[in-house]
């Protein structure tokens, strides 16, 4: 007896491992590690991933697959190792990292059915007024109508009716309908020749597909033609033409006109970086390197040339940029350099484009992927390198289960594919800045721009200043002066400021409440469009009141500052100006984010105002002058990565101005001029503030002298959350050494979040295996609770958000 080894689509514990199931005769051929299956468990049908084919198993009956979902593996024998891999590190379950590796068109959605078991004439009458004449019924119809839960078990008991499970893949292959010549062209002529002259719209197209040496789109041939389908379907009546369902995939970039770029010559710099890369390609070893490369160095072309290298020796390349406002720029980089060779995925996808880009990867058809966190786990079998672009970026880290880190999935595979990783940046983590200069990654180092351009200027002017000047506006004197010198001169101008919305909250100036979320503890945003309050974390909204909902006053006033306050104020003070706003809000419909870029390369806007989306990978010539609105927003949040994460965005958007041949300035606002990641910021001083940085980090044992396990603790009663974050301490006590410290429990920043209550224990450790055993202890505990969805409990091992 042949035996499959299935893990179910049920993220419960006793469900983690592979279950055996028993492979049919007919179904021998088909099933192999890799494809899904759809198994028997219980009274229900489950969709599962076969990972394992075995001759034993230590039970004595199984039950047989029922069918199988692919014909071919969806996954490689190293992807299947790798959800392994992944369970272990993140402690999540199983199935949790294989469908991770997915996109989400390979998720089953279940849908439950009523099936009929006895004549309908002799059923209940209430069950044959919901069955209507039905054998087979969704079961919402019957959810939906009178009967209670007690009858429909009643039923059930009695062979009345039975309740099917029914699995529903949802990738959809998109389809066009193409006409192709069911006989040789010889026919064909001779009917045109006997045909008569009426039929005049037949006979053209007749004469167009004599010239069609292959099939043709339908809606192409009535597009030329000026011709609806009838003549079409009366040639295939006659046996002279055939309609075929053909296979098109959806393509997100549709193809522009790209003219093709060649390499370039590289610099001495960029030379001496890519030999040891170029080194680990040819002689097949993995390694790690650190591109440490001011913006503007020309990393990008390092990548790009790494990569035509493995190419050229027949594996494939992954490259991972952190967000979809990265993508439209980079990507048209790599089409334009490889063509047809690239496949691209990224949250802006719709689900079909994703599905489809993800054959193009299955089928081989491609060797390069470009695209966000998830395309590390492209279903590539010859990989020959993985480059991670501004791999200091925070959206690499998963923040739903299995929390991975995408640099460390790619390490994994690396290894197993003996190739290198590459990290580039321009403000490297402390992490991997640390790491490289104790040997374990190689460092790289770009320190000028590619055409020695110097970085531009960068002016930092303290807003208190400001204020005592009288100046009670958003733009200080210096940058509205600049500002009006671009638009006077025909240049661009990039705004940051790192909120989106119109306010960021809204206080009585009376009693001093805040109008905060019904379902969070935290305030509610003002968005001006709808005129509406906001929550920002569980999307609640309520319209904005008039007077205090405390003591009645009506000095109810919007504080802070967000996107589109900003640009408000810019089109009073700059009333000739054209301005884009790029936020969450503008960009969300599909293909906004290339739209507004586009419109900005193309000079149709003078000011180009975002969040923090636009501080990267931007590359305009016409941008000589780049302001930071607030720069204080990031360095006075409760987390220790503040003042780094402040660093680098302030050095991230700084590099977007004077990047061709018209010179730079950075005007950077803050009400906190003397706080050292500004400072260094103002210099490009990275060396300086990895130093200083790293004297607070082991001050306060921190990453990278320290890692960190964030366990969260979620429970809508207040009493349990607190009790079960008590009980997760005493268990870590119990199970730990001396080797860790254990912090907490504490309430978390925001002590509720959709009607929940949080709490939070934080261990810092040196090694990994002293604080294993006990989280799995912890999870194994609670396992019960959190299968019934009353609790939540996660644990995030080197955590980036603590709110």
């Amino acid at each position: 007896m042949r035996i499959a080894k299935v893990v179910v689509d049920v993220a419960a514990s006793p469900m983690d491992s592979a279950l055996d199931y028993e492979i049919p005769n007919h179904l021998l051929d088909i099933v192999q590690p890799g494809v899904r299956v759809i198994v028997p468990l219980g009274p229900r049908k489950v969709m599962g991933f076969v990972v394992d084919l075995s001759n034993h198993s230590e039970f004595d009956r199984l039950k047989p697959i029922q069918e199988v979902m692919d014909y071919t593996p969806i996954l490689t024998e190293e992807l299947l190792n790798l959800s392994s891999w992944l369970r272990k590190e993140t402690l999540c379950f199983r199935i949790s990292a294989l469908q991770a590796m997915l996109p989400a068109v390979f998720k089953a959605s279940y849908d439950k059915e009523v099936w009929i078991m006895d004549e309908l004439d002799s059923l209940p009458k209430p069950l044959q007024e919901v069955a209507e004449g039905r054998e087979v019924f969704p079961f919402s119809d019957l959810s939906d109508s009178h009967i209670t839960d007690s009858q429909v078990k009643q039923y059930i008991k009695e062979q009345l009716i039975d309740i099917k499970y029914v699995v529903k893949g949802k990738n959809r292959v998109k389809t066009y309908t193409a006409v192709e010549k069911a006989v040789d062209d010889m026919h064909i002529l001779e009917e045109l020749e006997n045909m008569s002259l009426q039929a005049k719209k037949q006979r053209e197209v007749l004469t167009y597909m004599l010239h069609q040496e292959e099939s043709v789109f339908l809606k192409d041939l009535t597009n030329d033609l000026n011709t609806t389908r009838a003549p079409v379907e009366s040639l295939v009546k006659k046996g002279l033409l055939t309609l075929v369902k053909k296979e098109v995939y959806r393509d997100p970039f549709e193809t522009k006109n790209q003219s093709p770029t060649e390499p370039l010559p590289l610099t001495k710099l960029q030379q001496k970086a890519i030999e040891p890369i170029l080194d680990s390609i040819n002689e097949t070893y993995y390694q790690t390197f650190l591109l440490h490369g001011v913006t503007g160095s020309g990393k990008t072309e390092v990548y790009l040339q790494s990569i035509q290298r493995v190419l050229d020796l027949g594996k494939e390349a992954i490259v991972l940029v952190p967000e979809i406002a990265l993508t439209p720029q980079m990507v048209s980089r790599f089409k334009a350099r490889f063509g047809s060779d690239v496949a691209v995925l990224h949250s802006g996808l719709s689900q079909g484009e994703k599905y489809d880009e993800w054959r193009k990867i299955h089928r081989k058809e491609v060797r390069v992927v470009v695209g966000a966190r998830s395309a590390i786990f492209a279903p590539f079998e010859n990989i020959g390198i993985i480059i991670i672009d501004e791999e200091h970026e925070q959206t690499y880290k998963q923040e739903d289960y299995p929390k991975y880190h995408a640099r460390e999935v790619a390490k994994k595979r690396a290894s197993e594919h003996q190739c290198p990783v590459v990290l580039g940046s321009a403000t490297p983590t402390l992490e991997s800045y640390a790491r490289a200069l104790k040997g374990v990654y190689h460092l790289l180092e770009l320190t000028e721009r590619v055409n020695e351009q110097a970085m531009p200027e960068v002016e930092i002017v303290d807003m208190r200043k400001e204020l005592l000047h009288g100046n009670r506006s958003m733009f200080s004197d210096q940058l509205t002066e600049k500002i009006n010198e671009r638009l006077d001169r025909n240049e661009q101008v990039v705004l940051m400021l790192n909120r989106r919305g119109y306010s960021t909250f809204v206080m009585c100036r009376e009693c001093g409440e805040t109008i905060t979320c019904d379902h969070c503890d935290i305030s509610m945003t003002y968005h001006q469009q709808h005129h509406k309050l906001k929550c920002h974390y569980c999307s609640d909204e309520r319209p904005m009141p008039n007077i205090c909902p405390n003591c009645e006053s009506d000095a109810i006033r919007f504080f802070g500052t967000g996107t589109q306050k900003v640009e408000e104020a810019l089109n009073l003070q700059f009333p000739d100006a054209r301005v884009i706003r790029m936020d969450v809000d503008t960009t969300s419909r599909k293909g906004a984010h290339e739209k507004l870029l586009q419109k900005f390369g193309n000079r149709e806007a003078d000011v180009l105002l975002g969040t923090q989306m636009i501080a990267k990978g931007l590359d305009f010539e016409n941008v000589t002058l780049v302001g930071v609105i607030a720069a204080d927003s990031m360095l006075h949040l409760p987390d220790f990565r503040a003042s780094e994460k402040s660093f680098q965005l302030l050095t991230q958007v700084s590099g977007r101005a004077g990047r061709h041949e018209l010179p730079g300035e950075v005007v950077i606002q803050t009400y906190s001029p003397e706080h050292y990641s500004v400072e260094y910021a103002s210099q490009y001083d990275y060396e300086s503030f990895f130093n200083r940085e790293m004297q607070v980090r082991r001050q306060f044992q921190y990453p990278p002298y320290y890692y960190l396990a964030l366990i969260n603790i979620s429970h809508e009663n207040h009493v349990e959350a607190v009790q079960v974050a008590n009980e997760v301490a005493t268990i870590i006590s119990k199970h730990t050494t001396g080797n860790c410290q254990l912090m907490g429990p504490t309430p978390s920043p925001m002590l509720r979040i959709k009607d929940r209550y949080r709490y939070q224990c934080m261990l810092k450790y040196k090694r990994r295996e002293d604080v294993n055993g006990a989280l799995e202890e912890v999870l194994k505990h609670f396992q019960k609770q959190i299968n019934q969805n009353q609790l939540q409990l996660t644990v995030d091992f080197e955590p980036y958000h603590f709110m």
